[in-house]
């Protein structure tokens, strides 16, 4: 079993950055591939990026695609996801994901974060 934890959430203006990490526990975080979710409110949990078990591949949604960097730290057991240029629109819960294939479908994952709050004031 896999657990992970996100922090980095916060207040932050539009126009601005903010970098999100998952930890994970377990000695197999290398087995999974990860992704990042956000859920705003009233709005379903929609896919942001993914990354493979390397790190070698990476997918993102449309929407963040050039302003979203996913990355992973296989020694840290760590992902991340830095974010530049912010607008209101990226406001949500972001939440971390692992599964066995890099996916944009939350099906795919087998274990989820609690999630970190990201809000954007314009």
């Amino acid at each position: 079993q896999v657990q992970l934890v996100e922090s980095g959430g916060g207040l932050v203006q539009a126009g601005g950055s903010l970098s999100l990490s998952c930890a994970a526990s377990g000695r197999t975080f290398s087995s999974y591939a990860m992704g990042w979710f956000r859920q705003a409110p009233g709005k379903e949990r929609e896919f942001v990026a993914a990354i493979s078990r390397s790190g070698g591949s990476t997918y993102y949604a449309d929407s963040v695609k050039g302003r979203f960097t996913i990355s992973r730290d296989n020694y840290k057991n760590t992902v991340y996801l830095h974010m530049n240029s912010l607008n209101s629109e990226d406001t949500a819960v972001y939440y971390c994901a692992a599964g066995f294939q890099s996916s944009r479908y939350l099906g795919d994952y087998r274990y989820w974060g609690q999630g970190t709050q990201v809000t954007v004031s314009s």
